[in-house]
This record gives C-alpha cells, structure tokens and sequence, in this order.
C-alpha cells in the first residue's frame, strides 16, 4: 500500500531482558483508583465504577529522560502507577481471565497540566489536552510476566529532587489489575499493545523546570525524568 505522506515509527517500548521492544497501539488510564488520592482531589473514596481517558501512543517517551515542560500550563503535575502492558485482548473479558491477557508491567508517570484540567472541568468540558499531551507518558522498560508474575501489592513511590512526595503500596488500589481490564474492556476492544496506567497514590504536586523526578515500583523497576 501507498501512503500519500510519509509514516511516523511506531512507538514502543525496551522489554527487561530482550532485544525486542514492544509497540505501543493505545495507551488507556485509570482516574482516581486510590482512595487516597481521590480524597486529596476532593473526589469519593468508595468502589464506584472506574472511570477511563486516554493518551496517544506517541505520548510515551521511552526510559524517561528530558522531558520539555510543556506550553499553556504553570501548574504541572505527576502521577507516579503501575502501567499494565497487555499481550492479548477482547471485549468483556471476564475479571477472573483478565490476567491471562498481560504481557508485562513498568512503572510509568501520567503527567497532567493540573491548571487546565481545572479549567475545563469548570466549564463542563472534556480534559484530553490536560492529559494527552507531548511527553506526557514517561514509562520504564517492561518487565515481563515471566519474571515478575503479577504483582498485588508492593511499594509505589515518587520523589522530586531527592525528597519524597508519593509512597504507598500497589494493594491500596480501589480497582485491582485484573478488575480494571475486565471494566475497560466492556467499554472498547482491547488488544496487543495496548498500555494502562493504573492512577496513582496521594502526594501528587506540581514541578517547575529543572526538577529531577524519581520514581519506581518495588519488583517492577525504576524511571527517571528531568523537566527542561
């Protein structure tokens, strides 16, 4: 097949100890999936259904590094989760198959312009572009399951020019790994390649230029970026 102008590469991401690399198709995030954080962004603790937005693919930014503090924002804030790479997919998978489906797991940071977030909740209207923006998914090479398993619980934690912001523990998620594929999935097709960013413990915060940001998921693995 011809293309009338030129393709871009394919994102995708280094697996712990492979040549391979796993592309990148979506990229789904979960909001609000630790009571915690909920309580600190004024929302309701309680099991209510999970709520999914999304990023583009080309949104990851490999292993981390520079990342450029992005335009039209002076409050930019991170998100430190578990980012759940999926090997196969479906509609509605069952809760108790949905494991089946991941591939590997990496410790990822959801970036969000928390200012215009705010702004476009007020007015009622959608908040992608304080979310889906350039550089805006910092994740760490996968560790497949393979070699990690599936990890239920286990240290989540962020900190910002050595002093810590975010610590909590993968088993403080409302919605579990295998509950979220099993929600996500009643909503759109997942598929190989898809990621999910799985929300985030309290202690989120804003970052200015300069801040060196570090971060990692006991088992999984560790990331750092540096805005510039």
């Amino acid at each position: 097949m011809a293309f009338v102008i030129p393709t871009l590469p394919r994102p995708a991401l280094p697996v712990v100890g492979t040549e391979g690399r796993f592309p990148v198709r979506r990229i789904h995030c979960v909001g609000r999936n630790y009571a915690d954080h909920a309580r600190e962004m004024g929302g309701d603790p309680t099991r209510e259904p999970p709520f999914f937005f999304g990023k583009p693919s080309d949104a990851v930014v490999p292993l981390g590094g520079e990342i450029a503090y992005p335009p039209l924002t002076s409050n930019l804030h991170h998100e430190v989760e578990l980012v759940v790479a999926l090997g196969a997919g479906g509609r509605d998978i069952p809760a108790e198959k949905a494991l089946d489906c991941v591939y590997g797991y990496a410790v990822g940071i959801d970036l969000t312009r928390r200012d215009l977030q705010a702004k476009f909740k007020d007015k009622g209207q959608p908040w992608e572009m304080a979310k889906g923006f350039d550089q805006s998914a910092p994740v760490s090479a996968l560790m497949p399951v393979s070699t990690c398993g599936h990890p239920g619980a286990g240290a989540i934690w962020l900190a910002v020019d050595g002093v810590d912001r975010q610590r909590g523990d993968l088993s403080q998620m409302t919605w579990n790994v295998a509950e979220v594929i099993a929600h996500l999935s009643a909503y759109v097709a997942l598929a190989p390649g898809d990621l999910i960013f799985t929300g985030t413990p309290s202690g989120v915060g804003a970052l200015v230029r300069g801040n060196r940001v570090t971060c990692g998921i006991e088992g999984i693995g560790n990331l750092e970026i540096t805005l510039v």
